[in-house]
């Protein structure tokens, strides 16, 4: 059943009655609505692996409510799945449903308890609610998992950016990209920035990520994130002529170019 087209209509009025008797225009603000379902509901005839595939397709489509439709009537013929859990999990997160999301992670390690990706999920959950310290034990429970993980080292820089303890975040950035050198095209950085305190932490995100860059000898994105970290007013931006891991970056024109033009962000 679809949801109803829900809208809000605020009529604001003059507040001087000779203009409002001149005046026939009403200023108004229309909020959107809910996401709304837009696939046919799952067939009671469809396979646990045909329902599954159906929500993963949808929550691709980022059709959520749909996707998770299908995960829901998955987990009916399937109770034990802790994977079909954990996508659930996911289509609630995407959705910003943190407690609902955080109960599908939680089932999720329940059917399994080395479950890394649904640990690591419930990491995402308390790191959402700014509870860093807890994110982060989750993100190292997760990585004694499975060590390999570039996303999980990723996540877990982000939570300590989050503390402010920024050496420890640079330390697990550093692993993320030993792992994955593309492992930060992959992850949005709106995503990441957006999810961090203040717009002075995503200044020194960005400049941490470009001496990090740096040190890989990575020229191109150490420029780019050094432009994002100028842009947000990183405001010790000047130390990039100090610091020892941009030594061969300072002889790059584009590094010269780059610090002449100074973005819009900085002050002159």
């Amino acid at each position: 059943m679809r949801r109803p087209f829900l809208c809000c209509l605020l009529t604001l009025a003059a507040s001087v009655p000779n203009l409002r008797a001149q005046s026939s225009t009403s200023e108004l603000v229309q909020i959107s609505p809910p996401a709304m379902r837009r696939a046919e509901p799952p067939a009671p005839t469809a396979s646990v692996e045909e329902l599954e595939k159906r929500g993963d397709e949808l929550r691709m489509q980022k059709a959520y409510l749909d996707a998770l439709d299908y995960y829901r009537a998955a987990l009916a013929k399937k109770p034990d799945s802790a994977q079909l859990y954990n996508k659930a999990g996911i289509a609630e997160l995407l959705m910003q449903h943190y407690k609902e999301a955080g109960k599908d992670f939680q089932r999720a390690i329940h059917e399994d308890h080395k479950y890394a990706d649904a640990i690591n999920n419930l990491g995402v959950i308390d790191y959402e609610a700014k509870k860093y310290g807890k994110a982060i034990k989750q993100y190292e429970k997760s990585l004694r998992l499975r060590p390999e993980s570039a996303s999980f080292y990723s996540n877990l820089g982000a939570a300590y950016f989050g503390k402010k303890e920024f050496e420890n975040a640079s330390d697990a950035y550093s692993k993320a990209l030993q792992i994955d050198p593309d492992i930060l095209d992959r992850t949005s950085h709106n995503g990441v920035s957006a999810q961090l305190p203040s717009p002075e932490d995503r200044a020194h995100y960005d400049y941490v990520i470009a001496k990090l860059c740096a040190v890989r000898g990575d020229r191109d994105r150490s420029l780019q994130y050094l432009r994002r970290a100028m842009e947000e007013g990183y405001k010790a931006i000047d130390d990039v002529y100090r610091d020892p891991e941009f030594a061969a970056l300072r002889s790059d024109t584009r590094f010269t170019e780059l610090m002449a033009a100074r973005p819009p962000g900085i002050p002159e």
